[in-house]
């Protein structure tokens, strides 16, 4: 199994769409494995952040992040980070197919709703700015024989 990070953004708690968003990831088989509402930080933004600095949208994303309160989470299934990042849509919600998050619910590419780790790699990258170690819950489902069946 793999697991991802997600980031319900400040637009998405403000618009009352976190029950929605996680019941998205739910339905598709996803395993909820650590879940939290926070107010990011500066610091904690900018350590999020840092392969943008320099870039003209880097200042607005940072003001934009820490507006706030996101649902920060890991979520733990088959190819979970790109089954996440295929649910998600394109960035620019105007561009993302419908059918997806941003696709159905996103606004503009500023407030596009949520975010999701683009590789394994990066996903545990950022589980660690979100979370400690014992923060993630392991557990097992009954129904996930019926998610993934052996073959």
């Amino acid at each position: 199994m793999e697991r991802t990070f997600v980031m319900i953004k400040p637009d998405s708690v403000q618009r009352g769409l976190v029950g929605r968003i996680i019941s998205r990831f739910e339905d598709r088989g996803l395993k909820i494995v650590a879940l939290k509402l926070i107010k990011i930080e500066a610091a904690t933004a900018e350590n999020l952040y840092a392969e943008h600095v320099g870039k003209p949208f880097y200042e607005p994303l940072l003001s934009y992040i820490t507006s706030g309160p996101v649902v920060a989470m890991v979520l733990e299934g088959q190819g979970a980070v790109s089954l996440v990042r295929a649910m998600n849509g394109a960035t620019n919600p105007k561009e993302a197919a419908p059918g997806t998050i941003r696709g159905d619910l996103g606004i503009a590419v500023d407030r596009n709703v949520i975010h999701a780790s683009d590789s394994p790699g990066r996903a545990e990258i950022e589980m660690r700015i979100f979370f400690s170690e014992n923060e993630c819950v392991e557990y097992s489902r009954s129904i996930e024989t019926w998610i993934y069946p052996k073959v």
